[in-house]
């Protein structure tokens, strides 16, 4: 027999029962990093799995929970990683700013040639690009895919470059003398691949920010970047004044 009771014939669900009273548990702190599984919520309030498993997906349609397939839901925990709208955004910068530790992994550094890249930056599509990409890490939990393209003829002093725990735009500026100073941005929601949220470590219920680059430093452009950041674990804020005022550039998706 369950330990908690629902009660039976009063005309509301039980699947609606089960969700308010697990609602008034999460609100009170009661489940701290996951819920129990399917099992032994239905045990514990004798219900069937097919109630519980109502319950849950409505707490998860209404961002109460996340899950994935094969695992038990978990509270949704609030972004704590932001980035300012007002300047480049810079994960590392960010990440040590919220007081966690950041690390990557590296999975590519090497000179390549892409024309795809090359003629996004404006450039030749023969030239040679020094491709960087790297899986980032908050206190060793995945938080982004990140991919950068810089031109070898400037960029080249970065090979030498150990970048499992600093970011790029320091020793870009202090081994190449190139300092990003403008360019522009587009940041969208994706839903990832399955090959990309087994890197970030997420399932099908997490949407991600895709956040594409052009740095420019001096008007040349210095840097193409693709961000593939958690959704749930990343957010971007903006400030605005009756000085500067607060614009947002809406484009339809290409």
């Amino acid at each position: 027999m369950g330990g908690r009771t629902l009660v039976r014939g009063e005309g509301t669900p039980l699947w609606q029962q089960l969700l308010a009273d697990l609602r008034r548990r999460l609100e009170a702190g009661e489940f701290d990093r996951a819920l129990p599984g399917e099992f032994a919520l239905a045990a514990e309030y004798s219900v069937s799995r097919y109630t519980v498993r109502e319950a849950l997906r409505r707490m998860r349609e209404d961002g109460a929970v996340v899950a994935s397939r094969g695992r038990v839901a978990r509270p949704t925990v609030r972004s704590e990683i932001e980035q300012p709208l007002d300047e480049p955004y810079s994960l590392y910068v960010a990440v040590e700013a919220a007081g966690r530790t950041q690390r990557s992994v590296v999975r590519t550094f090497e000179v390549r040639a892409d024309g795809v890249i090359a003629a996004r930056m404006g450039l030749e599509e023969s030239t040679p690009l020094v491709h960087l990409e790297r899986l980032r890490l908050a206190d060793a939990e995945p938080l982004a895919v990140d991919r950068v393209w810089l031109p070898e003829d400037l960029a080249a002093p970065l090979l030498d470059v150990d970048f499992s725990h600093t970011g790029l735009y320091p020793e870009y500026r202090r081994r190449c003398g190139i300092r990003v100073d403008g360019g522009n941005e587009n940041i969208r929601a994706v839903v990832p691949g399955r090959g990309e949220q087994e890197l970030l470590g997420i399932g099908d219920g997490v949407a991600a920010l895709a956040i594409e680059r052009l740095g420019l430093s001096g008007g040349r452009p210095v840097e193409w970047r693709h961000t593939l950041v958690r959704g749930d674990r990343f957010s971007v804020t903006a400030r605005f004044s009756a000085r500067t005022g607060y614009r947002v550039d809406l484009s339809e998706p290409s």
